[in-house]
């Protein structure tokens, strides 16, 4: 079961602990078993004269031997202290065995705790990783709230599973062994009689399971729509509250949540069918031992006695909690698969950006980047064709077209967002598939329409992702961005907290700060993707002003909205439909009245 294969890889780190654990559990097992087959010997002993037995046996595998030789001791210890002194000191003897066995058991799972904490820890690494190391494109084929819920709830899912899993691994099969292996020893005939019962009882279980990992995954696709709705609920609430969409909101959320209780109904019911179904064959289990045992010890011609099945009964009861925890153990795992074959699903993703086993380091920009017969497609539909295009150092490009004509498409391409289908991408003369994907990126700097701030201080916004920049690096970038008059005049300065995604920012005092995280980078080429199409004209103004500043010492694309805004740029580029239809400067391109010449003037019409 592959199920077993992925938690035993995250498991094998690990070995010492488990080690350990096994350890631990055996010594807990071995020390009960020795406290029960201590107790029934010395009763018969104690009330029983005749049974004394004088001389020492040869110990051998064999019940009435076994039972000869600790009444061989139990006598020599009442022929010392008298059956007062002995029933002390065999009391004290029981006392000692439970008390080791209670503390190996504390022991094993003392291992066990940072065995299962890893273990998570290391699920929650693995996938995060595979998330930040996904292209965007796969994040275009689902919603960031499945996302959310599998790194969450289904990774919490999985976590009773371990817990269960490792149970059932370094316990209960080990204590289910050796009591089996004492009670073969007692009575071979009436320990096949009761195993008997084990596959029917399998059968009942496997059935139940089965229909509950149905339910499981069901209930975790469920979950997964539940926080997509309202992961998009907390990001469009001022939409929501601008359209009176409340209502409608609040009845997608009752109608996800009311089916995903439903479901959840059915699994619970389910899932607790367990515990009275276990409990129900373990009682039957019980019954009919004693019934098949009880005609044995009957039967005068047989030889199991009085004394040793109740010496069998109680080890029988022993069996009976770890088969119990096993069928238990087996309900979790199989609902804990459906969240690791989600899980898996993230894990096992082909689809990432590959960065050879031999890339080159590259550190620096020093003449041109080129693209060459670049073609592109999200799914059948070509967004780019034939694309050929050279952007020497310390040049300043303009990307304008009409929506849907590809311009940020190419701008993604260039820092292996995504790989093109066809032609290639160099700097410096070599394809950028070929060099260390983050050299790649440290030599870009990327400023956005869409804003992306963090919870955090504007100290650390600014710092992400270069934790080694000083605070007077910091406090440069934010000048050189324009804005540090802003950030002194806010409550705490460089250490105020901006909220989630920047919320206590206006959008231009946010795309300053997205402009000084890119500027504090210094990346010898800067991408500019539509960074002032959402913001007022005052706010444009005071961003366009820093941007001036800053691209003058550096190589600049640009994909800009408003032709306004680019005028100055060295050389324009016009793409419609995936094509390059027009280039130049902006005089040249507005003397040939083509395709920018009637974007500049709709936009100026307006």
């Amino acid at each position: 079961m592959w199920f077993w294969k992925v938690i035993g890889k995250l498991i094998r780190p690990y070995s010492g602990y488990v080690l350990l654990t096994i350890i631990s559990s055996f010594l807990s097992i071995v020390f009960s078993l020795f406290s029960f087959t201590m107790i029934i010997p010395f009763l018969d002993l104690l009330f029983q004269d005749e049974l004394r037995v004088e001389s020492r046996p040869e110990l051998i595998a064999d019940p009435e031997v076994l039972n000869a030789f600790f009444r061989f001791y139990l006598s020599q210890l009442i022929d010392i202290y008298g059956k007062a002194g002995a029933l002390w000191k065999v009391s004290l003897v029981v006392v000692t065995l439970f008390f080791l066995k209670n503390l190996f058991r504390f022991l094993a799972n003392y291992f066990m705790a940072p065995l299962r904490a890893k273990v998570l820890r290391n699920l929650r690494k693995h996938l995060y990783e595979k998330i930040t190391a996904l292209p965007l494109s796969f994040y275009g084929k689902g919603k960031a709230g499945d996302m959310l819920s599998r790194i969450s709830s289904d990774v919490q899912e999985v976590e009773w599973s371990v817990m269960s899993f490792l149970i059932m691994l370094f316990r209960q099969p080990m204590a289910l062994i050796i009591f089996l292996g004492a009670l073969i020893i007692i009575s071979p005939e009436l320990t096949l009689f009761a195993l008997i019962l084990i596959p029917l009882a399998g059968l009942l279980v496997s059935q139940t399971t089965r229909w509950l990992n149905k339910l499981a995954v069901k209930g975790q696709e469920q979950m997964s729509g539940l926080v997509s709705i309202l992961e998009e609920s907390l990001g469009g609430i001022r939409i929501i509250k601008a359209f009176n969409a409340i209502d409608h909101s609040d009845a997608r959320f009752r109608s996800q949540n009311q089916e995903y209780t439903n479901l959840l109904t059915r699994v619970y019911r389910r899932r607790d069918l367990g515990v009275p179904l276990s409990e129900t064959l373990s009682i039957l289990a019980m019954v009919s031992v004693i019934w098949f045992g009880g005609r044995q010890v009957l039967d005068p011609a047989h030889p199991l006695q009085a004394n040793m099945f109740l010496l069998y009964l109680t080890i029988f009861s022993q069996v009976i909690p770890p088969a119990k925890s096993l069928i238990s153990a087996y309900y979790y795992i199989q609902k804990g698969s459906a969240s690791m074959e989600r899980i898996q699903e993230v894990l096992d993703a082909t689809d990432c950006i590959p960065e050879q086993s031999n890339a080159y380091p590259i550190k620096e920009f020093r003449s041109a980047l080129e693209i060459e017969g670049l073609y592109f497609s999200y799914d059948a539909e070509a967004v780019l064709e034939n694309i050929h295009l050279q952007i020497k150092k310390g040049e300043s490009l303009a990307i304008v077209g009409p929506s849907g004509s590809g311009k940020s498409t190419l701008l993604n391409l260039l820092p292996r967002f995504y790989d093109p289908q066809q032609g290639g991408i160099k700097i410096d003369g070599t394809d950028i598939r070929h060099l260390r994907l983050s050299d790649l990126r440290n030599l870009m700097g990327l400023v956005s329409q869409d804003t992306i701030l963090f919870n955090a201080s504007v100290m650390e916004n600014i710092r992400f992702g270069l934790n080694e920049a000083g605070d007077e690096e910091v406090r440069e970038a934010a000048r050189l961005a324009q804005a540090e008059a802003f950030i002194l005049a806010l409550p705490e300065g460089f250490d105020t907290h901006i909220g989630d995604r920047g919320l206590k920012l206006s959008g231009g005092q946010k795309q300053r700060l997205a402009l000084a995280r890119a500027i504090l980078r210094n990346p010898p080429i800067l991408l500019l993707d539509e960074a002032t199409s959402a913001l007022d004209n005052q706010s444009e103004r005071e961003v366009q002003d820093a941007l001036q500043s800053v691209m003058r010492e550096r190589t600049s694309i640009v994909v800009a909205h408003r032709l306004s805004t680019i005028r100055q740029t060295d050389r324009i580029l016009v793409m419609e439909s995936g094509r390059i239809r027009e280039e130049g400067k902006h005089a040249e391109l507005m003397e040939k009245k083509g395709l920018y010449y009637r974007l500049w003037m709709m936009q100026h019409e307006e």
